[in-house]
């Protein structure tokens, strides 16, 4: 498990900003600690910096993972999301999606036309399926 080259944290916090924005400050400096990402098998982890501390112990061929898988980096070194990082992400956000349709677009569109690709959802329609508009 090691830090994440600049090359590395730059791609994983661009792709992050397209969905809390500034609000990635929020994710290291939390009231409960320190957080920290870090590289393990082209996987990013998302983990206590206490709790880093104690994984140190663990030899890397034997340690799987640790803390909370945010996403991962292809081959081609692209960052993608996993599901697990939507519940960090979450409280940051205004919904997990990308527009598919402009504002513009949006206001002339017939209703069943797709305005928004959700990347990740968690049920989130059945939980509050009276509650969306």
């Amino acid at each position: 498990m090691r830090p994440l080259t600049d090359d590395e944290t730059k791609t994983m916090f661009e792709k992050l900003s397209k969905y809390i924005g500034e609000n990635i400050k929020h994710l290291v400096d939390r009231p409960d600690g320190t957080y920290c990402f870090r590289l393990h098998n082209d996987r990013v982890y998302y983990i206590s910096e206490t709790i880093l501390k104690l994984a140190t112990n663990i030899s890397r061929d034997k340690l799987v993972s640790v803390g909370t898988c945010f996403g991962k980096f292809t081959k081609t070194i692209k960052f993608r999301l996993h599901i697990t990082a939507l519940d960090f992400l979450a409280p940051y956000a205004k919904g997990f999606g990308v527009a598919a349709k402009s504002t513009q677009e949006c206001r002339r569109v017939d209703p069943m036309s797709i305005v928004v690709f959700h990347q990740a959802d968690i049920g989130e329609f059945i939980r509050s399926e009276d509650t969306l508009t």
